[in-house]
This record gives structure tokens, sequence and C-alpha cells, in this order.
């Protein structure tokens, strides 16, 4: 517990200098390493795509997503980069005949696409009008319901949410990770309208909450089951006390997209 105290207390401020002080292409750097070190642990960690030409392919590709974040957005690029991925991978299959499984293509696509894409959120969140001011939201939604689910679980935790996948989980830290986003993110709109005069809208900070809560247990279930799959504790060691970045950002795979896909129907601030 004190290394997982350490390095929060070392790696949480770090990331808010480069998510509220740096350029939004820092973010995207950011969420690039993050990709690609992602991409080795669901390949390699696991076992389940151990190939050094899928991980040579899909690690770049891991980059080259959450770059394009950076830089507007515009399609046809990405459309030309994921064509071009997509014909290296058919023929690294080709050309190992039956050794190479379909599924295990689909898995390198999952991490060098999909995985990017979902935390590259992060990014285009900062683009947003007013996205200085939005991009804690995903940090807030996740991090207040792991709090919120923890301490609620320890506890009040009686029934079990899902006990072959995630025995510590129960519906009463579920409960408790709602409540606990949803009161951060009045919070948080307290502070926007106190400190910096915004407009804000706090009926959409409850909607934030609870649909925040309830993807961020999706998100953390969804890569447990993974690991029980697979046979792994963690994805990896690079944060000592929290396994690898699937293991830290496991629910901001899930929040991040979902924050920015509320802030474009339901916009927090008025304006």
């Amino acid at each position: 517990m004190k290394t997982r105290i350490i390095v929060a207390s070392v790696g949480l401020p770090l990331l808010l200098v480069v998510l509220l002080a740096l350029p939004p292409v820092a973010t995207g750097i950011l969420v690039g390493a993050m990709s690609v070190i992602a991409v080795y642990e669901l390949l390699y960690q696991t076992g389940l795509a151990r190939n050094l030409y899928l991980l040579v392919l899909s690690a770049p590709m891991a980059l080259a997503v959450s770059l394009w974040s950076c830089g507007g957005g515009e399609w046809k690029p990405a459309l030309v980069g994921i064509w071009i991925y997509l014909i290296a991978l058919a023929a690294v299959m080709l050309a190992a005949h039956t050794a190479l499984k379909f599924e295990t293509i689909c898995i390198s696509m999952f991490a060098g696409i999909v995985i990017p894409l979902l935390l590259s959120s992060l990014t285009r969140i900062l683009f947003l009008d007013y996205g200085r001011f939005y991009i804690l939201i995903p940090l807030v939604l996740a991090f207040s319901s792991d709090s919120g689910a923890y301490f609620a679980g320890c506890y009040l935790g009686k029934h079990k949410l899902a006990p072959v996948v995630s025995p510590k989980k129960t519906w009463e830290g579920v409960a408790g990770g709602a409540a606990a986003a949803v009161v951060m993110m009045l919070v948080y709109c307290l502070v926007l309208d106190l400190a910096f005069s915004l407009e804000v809208r706090f009926g959409a900070a409850i909607l934030y909450g609870l649909l925040g809560s309830a993807v961020s247990v999706v998100g953390d279930l969804f890569f447990s089951v993974i690991k029980r799959q697979t046979g792994i504790k963690d994805f990896g060691f690079l944060l000592p006390g929290h396994g690898g970045i699937l293991d830290r950002f496991d629910s901001m795979t899930f929040v991040a997209p979902l924050a920015e896909s509320l802030l474009l129907l339901v916009p927090l601030i008025v304006g």
C-alpha cells in the first residue's frame, strides 16, 4: 500500500501538469506512450499474441492513432493508415499460413486501434470549447468512483457483484462508487461556478456521475475478465503497487470516451 501511495503521489501531479499546463500535443504524446505499452501488455504479458511481427506493427499503429487526435481528427489520413495496417496484418497472417489464427489478428487490431482510440478521448477533449475545464472530468469520474467503491465495499460490502471475475467487488461498492462520482461531479461544478464564474448544468453533472460510475465498473471488469482468462495477476509492472498501464487505466479506457460523448451531447458548461 505504501508503494502504491508513493507512486500515485508522484504520478498524479505529473499527469495534471501534462493535462492542464502543457499544449494538447503533450497529452497526445503521453497517451501514445501509454498505448504503446498497452499493446505490449495485451499481446505479450497475457500471451494472447506473442508474435514479434504483430507487436512491431501494432505498437506504431497505436502511437499513430494517439497522435491523430492532435491533428484535428481528419479521417482521410486515418483511413489510409488503417488500410496500410490491415494489409500488413493480412500479409503476416498469410505468410504464417494456418499457424497464426484469425482471433490473434483481431486481438492485435484491438490493441493497435481500439485501445488508443478510446484513450485518445483525453486528447480530443482538450480541443473542445472549455477543454481545459473539461479535461479533469474523466479523472474525477474514474478515480472518485474507484475510491468510493473501495471504501463502501470495505465497510459495507456483503453482496458479491462478480465473484468469479472480481471476488472483492460488491453491489454496495458499486452504489458507493456511484454516490462518490455524483458528489465529486457536483463539487467540480461548484468550483467551475464559484471560482471561474462559468454557468454549469448541475443536472448534467448528476448524469455524468451515474453513467461514469457504471461505465467505470464495466471497464474494470472487462479487463479483469481478460486477466482471469489468461491466468495473469497484472498486465505489467511499470507502476509499482498498481501493475501495468492496463491495470491502472482500465476504467479510464471506458470512462474517457463516455465523457467525450457526454460533453458533445450534453455539455456541462452553458456556452
